[in-house]
């Protein structure tokens, strides 16, 4: 466990490099919105393992066009279906359509390239497989429940990457997705939220998990969510725990809610 969140702590600091400003500006775009006319198809089946960015910007700039990548990094994507959609039809040469499939690296499996939410998802794994009834090794899964604390602190703490890649021209040429924060929480300990319903070891590691990134982050709308995600582990244990066992969990959910309160 600790091997896989740090080899995923990597990836974060790779993909995420700027830490989180304390205040975001709202944008607008005054221009017209863009009207994509056309549809390039994947020629391959795979997980988009690495996608080169760079790459596809320069590509986008030098003919013209803008470009927006339909799934993200870890996905699948079988052949035959939509990769990106281009706003100029009558630009998309051949020889340009074989260039922006060339800048995306497809497998066979996930790698952690770019990938955060694969390591996530294979603690995660090791977390299930111990709580379920056949093993039942709660120990293990609270274990792998402080992994992914440490895993979220880190992303919490940083920027999360540009969707929009700009030319010098400060046009947006590409817009490709990332993971953000509360998908990400979900894919940490929605599933092991569901299936720790009955098991106070686990159901308490979580909520202090959950207070532990509240606490690590000034961000409001983070620890809202986390909150949220809070409430979600006390009702979920309030059907399947004894009253005499809510009390401590109901004691973490009020530190998450004044943590939440500002």
């Amino acid at each position: 466990m600790d091997r896989i969140a740090t080899e995923t702590e990597a990836v974060v600091d790779d993909v995420m490099p700027e830490s989180r400003r304390d205040v975001h500006l709202e944008t607008s775009d005054s221009t017209k919105p863009t009207i994509w006319e056309t549809t390039l198809t994947n020629d391959v089946s795979g997980y988009i393992r690495f996608v080169d960015q760079k790459q596809l910007l320069s590509l986008a700039t030098s003919h013209h066009v803008k470009v927006r990548v339909i799934r993200r990094v870890g996905q699948f994507v079988p052949a035959g279906t939509p990769l990106v959609v281009v706003n100029k039809a009558d630009r998309l040469t051949p020889s340009l359509a074989s260039a922006i499939r060339a800048a995306f690296d497809f497998g066979p499996t996930r790698t952690l390239q770019q990938d955060v939410e694969f390591g996530v998802l294979q603690i995660v794994d090791i977390a299930l497989k111990a709580i379920s009834p056949a093993v039942n090794d709660p120990t293990t899964a609270v274990g792998c429940v402080d992994q992914l604390s440490r895993l979220l602190i880190r992303v919490a703490s940083r920027e999360t990457p540009d969707l929009s890649l700009y030319d010098l021209r400060s046009v947006a040429r590409v817009n490709i997705q990332w993971i953000d924060f509360e998908h990400l929480l979900d894919s940490a300990f929605e599933q092991i939220r569901i299936y720790s319903k009955g098991d106070i070891a686990v159901s308490l590691r979580l909520l202090r998990a959950l207070g532990d990134i509240s606490i690590t982050t000034r961000d409001t709308t983070f620890r809202k969510i986390l909150f949220e995600r809070g409430k979600r582990v006390v009702a979920g244990c309030s059907t399947h725990i004894g009253t005499e066992n809510m009390e401590p969990l109901l004691y973490r959910l009020h530190a998450l809610e004044k943590l939440a309160a500002g």
